[in-house]
């Protein structure tokens, strides 16, 4: 019997900014429900590879694959299978929490968008927020906001860069929670992060970057 394919293969990854190499040969692979945090200091590529991962950024060298095919962010397998957050979002001033989440539903094909939002809206602590627009919101409620925008897609794989940032330690607790409910179902996670107790609790394996000279 052929082994399957991981879900996400990183082979040999390699990218240059101004012609200095940021991230050189980077390989790892990322299974069904497993999760992979990127850890290491601010300059040492973790945003980076994650762009290069969800299509924003273009290697120098190297191959990504999903599900054994190279990733292309305009293939429809990749909006399918892929949810990302790696930037603030700029949320439509005068959409509420739940109607930006409708719309994203809806964008998504999802049958029954109402029941997934309110579902969603509950999970995140945001219930109460539904219909208060994002710059009524604190900090942390527009971040968990930002996450449900992920969370909302259709998903095999689950890329977030820095999803703890400016969660409280609750909000960190359930982040946790929830990221290892989504191994559970079987989606794969792969996140950058700061937080070693994230990182203990939800990673399967660390990757560490450092800066290159």
């Amino acid at each position: 019997m052929t082994k399957p394919a991981p879900r996400l293969a990183v082979e040999g990854l390699r990218h240059l900014y101004a012609e200095r190499a940021v991230i050189e040969d980077l390989t790892f692979t990322l299974g069904a429900g497993q999760a992979i945090a990127l850890v290491g200091p601010n300059g040492s590529g973790k945003t980076t590879v994650l762009r290069c991962i969800v299509g924003s950024a273009e290697p120098a060298a190297g191959k990504i694959l999903l599900d054994g095919l190279p990733i292309d962010e305009r293939a429809e397998v990749v909006r399918r299978d892929v949810a990302a957050l790696l930037d603030d979002l700029d949320f439509f001033p005068d959409l509420t929490a739940a109607e930006h989440l409708d719309l994203m539903a809806r964008a998504h094909g999802n049958p029954e968008p109402e029941d997934l939002v309110d579902t969603l809206l509950d999970d995140v602590g945001l219930l109460a927020a539904a219909d208060q627009l994002p710059g009524s919101l604190s900090s942390g409620q527009r971040r968990r906001l930002a996450l449900a925008t992920a969370l909302v897609r259709p998903r095999k794989l689950l890329v977030l860069d820095e999803p703890e940032a400016r969660l409280d330690t609750a909000g960190v607790a359930w982040l946790s929670e929830r990221l290892q409910e989504e191994k559970a179902a079987g989606t794969s996670v792969l996140f950058a992060s700061h937080d070693p107790e994230l990182v203990e609790a939800v990673a399967d394996e660390s990757v560490e970057l450092t800066p290159l000279p």
